[in-house]
């Protein structure tokens, strides 16, 4: 249940404008606070008397109170109450996704925001956030502490953790944004509506499951750098959001591997999902190649202790090359959902035989020439009949099974 209190004028209503004069985007700015009884009054004036200052757009300034126990909402609320494009908004619950989907739910603006309640960004890198989405070149926005252009301070446990977490969402997920923890983001509100009836979390993670899902629906997501100051007062448990995190990315995941996680934007002819580059492309492969060798060397001694060299060495090939096209398929060449899957599998099996038959001759040439060989050769062998297997592997996979031009063609 929630509280809504609103004060002051209205963010103007665009049907009500002068049909003669361009319209006039606006933004409105969420602060979700919980038992900030003595910081959120310094905030929301500081950040009020900068966009007065200095913010050329109408906006209007919503202070999202989750459950708080101590004064906030009455600190809140009296703000609200003195300065005109401030609001306050009371929820039961807790939950910073709860909060945002409250207020972004119910925004009348044309790009919603938000922002964490020590300010700890530079408030310089808000206009160059929202910009690009008022001027309608991209969907979302995010300010990046990773960017190189960034000036970031804070300690090395917070360091460690955030690049932790984002470069497993790189490796794993094939995410392209760099920093999706920054308490600095925004949003086209029309986008935003339509990507919130997908996104389940209420917490920490629903920044991150915001992006996922805005790239994978072919969204623009524009990355800004800031100047950011860790806040020594921060009370987030980072074990237990680190866990919940994991946890997120899991059930995303889950999702994508059974053809969830995307968005038709049809009020806006959802943009075509352009294919990874070719850089992404072979560090990706290189990553699932090194993963699915160690596995097939592994089946293979395994299976070799039952089996002659060629048995073992098919069925350890069959078993990995299943699981190889499936990965490239997902991480590497960016192609989700079951359309074509099977067909994928059976056009990769192609690449299968090719490495069979190299395989299979570097055996029998290394028996030809060396009868009795130990098993150490075989696998030197197979590694270098493998190798070269891998290659073609890669040109095949790139250039006919996964090539994007195919669909178009036919």
């Amino acid at each position: 249940m929630t509280q809504p209190m609103t004060h002051g004028a209205a963010l103007a209503d665009p049907a009500t404008a002068d049909r003669h004069r361009p319209h006039v985007g606006t933004v409105e700015v969420v602060v979700p606070v919980y038992n900030e009884e003595h910081t959120v009054e310094q905030c929301v004036r500081r950040l009020h008397a900068y966009l007065a200052e200095t913010f050329p757009y109408p906006y209007r300034i919503t202070v999202a109170d989750n459950a708080s126990t101590d004064g906030t909402w009455a600190v809140a609320a009296a703000l609200a109450a003195e300065i005109p494009q401030v609001n306050a908004v009371h929820l039961d619950l807790k939950g910073r996704g709860r909060a945002l989907r409250e207020v972004w739910g119910r925004s009348e603006a044309d790009v919603v925001a938000y922002m964490d309640v020590d300010l700890s960004t530079g408030l310089e890198a808000f206009l160059p956030l929202v910009a690009p989405l008022l001027s309608g070149h991209s969907d979302l926005a995010i300010g990046s502490r990773l960017h190189r252009g960034s000036a970031v301070v804070r300690g090395p446990k917070r360091e460690f953790i955030s690049r932790t977490y984002n470069l497993l969402l790189r490796a794993t997920m094939a995410a392209k944004f760099s920093d999706a923890q920054c308490g600095f983001k925004a949003g086209r509100t029309a986008v935003v509506k339509r990507l919130l009836d997908e996104v389940e979390d209420n917490a920490w993670f629903f920044d991150t499951e915001l992006l996922l899902l805005a790239e994978r629906s072919g969204l623009r997501i524009h990355e800004v750098p800031v100047d950011w100051v860790d806040d020594p007062d921060s009370r987030v448990d980072l074990v237990r959001t680190a866990l919940d995190d994991l946890r997120g990315m899991a059930r995303v995941a889950r999702g994508a591997l059974a053809g969830r996680g995307r968005v038709e934007l049809l009020e806006r002819g959802r943009r075509e999902q352009l294919p990874p580059g070719l850089g992404w492309q072979l560090a990706s492969f290189a990553v699932v190649g090194t993963l699915c060798t160690l596995a097939y060397v592994l089946l293979f001694l395994g299976l070799r202790q039952l089996l002659p060299a060629l048995p073992a060495n098919a069925l350890a090939l069959g078993a990995t090359a299943v699981a190889n096209t499936a990965a490239n398929r997902r991480f590497t060449f960016g192609v989700t959902g079951r359309r074509d899957a099977l067909k994928h599998q059976l056009e990769g099996g192609a690449a299968f035989l090719l490495g069979l038959l190299l395989s299979s001759g570097a055996i029998g040439l290394l028996h030809l020439l060396r009868p009795g060989a130990a098993h150490a050769a075989e696998l030197a062998a197979l590694v270098v009949a493998n190798a070269l297997a891998t290659l073609a592997r890669f040109l095949l996979l790139r250039i006919w099974v996964f090539n994007p031009g195919r669909g178009a063609r036919g």
